[in-house]
């Protein structure tokens, strides 16, 4: 009997780029990632991204779904809404079904193109609590194509993802990390889509082709932080951590010795998809699906990362 590496603990989404995720139990598949996750975006008055980066404020927006809406079959009515929360703000209720208009120019990183504007209501929240100028956006999946990584040959796309529709991360990796650290880093940090447990730290590293259930998944590349990772979501306040203890022991300089140091710091696997055609039933990662892996690299400075 085949014997699982590991189990899913834990599914998250960020329906609104750069906000607070929501756990959720079960979460289908879909070309560009989980349903749901980073459809919608902030963007400033030429419509260029807000990102946590530099709109600390945005740690602190929490966004409701219904829980119907994880259901692979689940189609929005008129009465469905994702509902946005923030301190001093009246909840600002954003229908599911897909708004008429259309803003021009948007852009994240890279890519720019077109994208549906939710509106002067959603607009108007989001100006008064940045202080300036702002529109909600959601991405256009009819109009606009955005790859995965475009530094490679992927087949896969993604919605507002930075890079990758999926990234994984195990709960043995974190509790590593945290042994290390004077004060816990919680997950939430690291903005993980998927968390498994039952696997020695840093095992999701090596896992070149994996199955969670029946889903075929492929690891893309290890998961180089950025600056998001150090800004504490209770205060939005950045810190040194956690870059500064993963660099003791999660540098390229001694993953990838081979290479050029740049400074990098890794932590989680990011995923694709790889049957991200199927149109067969049952594309669903639930919580407690076993993880079954089928190929791995023989050490960690083979595996592909930025």
């Amino acid at each position: 009997m085949e014997k699982a590496a590991a189990a899913v603990s834990s599914i998250f989404i960020y329906p609104l780029k750069s906000c607070r995720g929501i756990s959720v139990p079960m979460a289908p598949l879909t070309p560009y990632g989980f349903r749901w996750d980073r459809n919608w975006l902030i963007v400033n008055y030429k419509g260029r991204a807000y990102t946590l980066r530099v709109e600390p404020k945005l740690a602190f927006v929490e966004v409701e779904l219904p829980h119907e809406a994880f259901s692979e079959v689940w189609v929005p009515t008129k009465s469905s809404f994702m509902v946005i929360k923030a301190p001093g703000m009246s909840p600002l209720k954003i229908p599911l079904t897909k708004p008429n208009n259309v803003a021009q120019g948007v852009s994240l990183w890279e890519w720019s193109g077109s994208a549906l504007d939710e509106g002067n209501e959603a607009a108007e929240w989001f100006s008064n609590y940045l202080g300036k100028p702002s529109r909600l956006v959601r991405f256009n999946t009819e109009s606009e194509t955005r790859p995965a990584d475009p530094e490679e040959t992927y087949s896969h796309y993604i919605m507002f993802s930075d890079i990758f529709p999926y990234l994984l991360v195990s709960q043995g990796s974190l509790d590593a990390l945290n042994e290390r650290t004077k004060e816990p880093i919680p997950l939430n940090r690291f903005r993980a889509n998927i968390l498994v447990d039952g696997c020695e730290p840093f095992a999701e590293d090596l896992w070149k082709e994996f199955r969670i259930n029946k889903l075929n998944f492929e690891g893309a590349k290890l998961c180089d932080r950025c600056k998001i990772p150090t800004i504490d979501i209770s205060s939005g306040i950045a810190g040194p951590e956690p870059t500064k203890t993963l660099l003791t022991f999660r540098s390229d300089k001694i993953l990838r010795p081979h290479v050029k140091p740049q400074g990098k710091v890794y932590f989680g696997q990011n995923l694709v998809w790889k049957d991200n055609s199927s149109v067969e039933k049952g594309k669903v990662v639930k919580v407690g699906d076993p993880v079954f892996v089928l190929k791995q690299y023989s050490s960690v400075a083979e595996v592909p990362a930025s």
